[in-house]
């Protein structure tokens, strides 16, 4: 079978990988509402690439470091005279701006830009597999470990008080979280499409999910879907494997939406 050629199953266990952890993570970004948050972080990962190669260091680290940044200053600075869209606004632009500038500066250094933008998930090697895949594993861990508390901060930040939960440190977490998918993510689906995959399988488990362990589970696993079916779509049709990755993703959001309508019109 051809596609147990060894570059495409580095390439499906890599959009999988990212999936499983993405996914889930997006639940939370959409009970906040804090999708714009997410792109922003994104935006800003350019700047750790043009980064990271001045400095020679891994394009992993610089991005990183940049995207957990971007998302502690945006959290420090919210609340603080300027509303959160447009403070999101002027640091994802900005950053985004900065980074294609710094980019352009870099001196014998050959960078395929389009592949950080879109992604390049057939390129991903045996390394990279290992740096998605234990991404992944420990921004799951950390799920696990704070469920219950970034649960009860999302929905009522009072009674995290009452319960001896600091919302703010939470919000953190979530921050920290964020930030390692990007990292991971940038390699498979590139910076302008990292928050779809945060998004979309999110919003199209919320019309069956009963509980948020259960939109959870079932974000994952459209995930997993959209990241599976869109390299075989992209193989099949010879489309870019990031973008086609997405577009199964919102057909799927196109097709559970009209399910819950139908549900809801059943039960109704």
């Amino acid at each position: 079978m051809i596609l147990l050629d060894d570059f495409l199953i580095r390439a499906a266990l890599a959009g999988i990988g990212v999936a499983l952890a993405a996914a889930p993570l997006g639940c939370f970004v959409v009970w906040r509402r804090m999708a714009y948050f997410g792109d922003a972080t994104a935006h800003a990962s350019i700047l750790g690439v043009a980064l990271a190669l001045s400095f020679d260091v891994s394009v992993f680290a610089g991005v990183l470091a940049t995207a957990l940044a971007m998302a502690t200053t945006v959290s420090a600075l919210a609340g603080r005279g300027y509303a959160m869209d447009t403070l999101l606004g002027v640091l994802a632009h900005s950053s985004l701006a900065f980074g294609l500038v710094a980019v352009s500066f870099l001196q014998g250094v050959r960078i395929d830009l389009m592949a950080y933008l879109f992604g390049d998930i057939l390129a991903v090697g045996r390394g990279d597999l290992a740096v998605i895949w234990g991404g992944a594993l420990l921004v799951l861990a950390l799920l696990w470990w704070r469920w219950s508390a970034l649960l009860t901060a999302t929905l009522n930040p009072d009674l995290a008080h009452a319960a001896g939960i600091d919302p703010r440190r939470e919000q953190m977490v979530l921050t920290l979280a964020l930030a390692l998918v990007v990292a991971v993510a940038i390699k498979v689906v590139g910076v302008l499409l990292i928050a779809a995959m945060l998004l979309i399988p999110a919003a199209a488990a919320r019309p069956f999910a009963v509980t948020p362990e259960r939109m959870a589970v079932i974000a994952a696993l459209l995930g997993m879907l959209a990241a599976s079916g869109g390299l075989q779509l992209a193989f099949v049709f010879d489309t870019p494997a990031g973008p086609s990755i997405v577009c199964l993703a919102a057909a799927l959001f196109a097709a559970s939406s009209l399910a819950g309508l139908v549900l809801q019109r059943h039960r109704g």
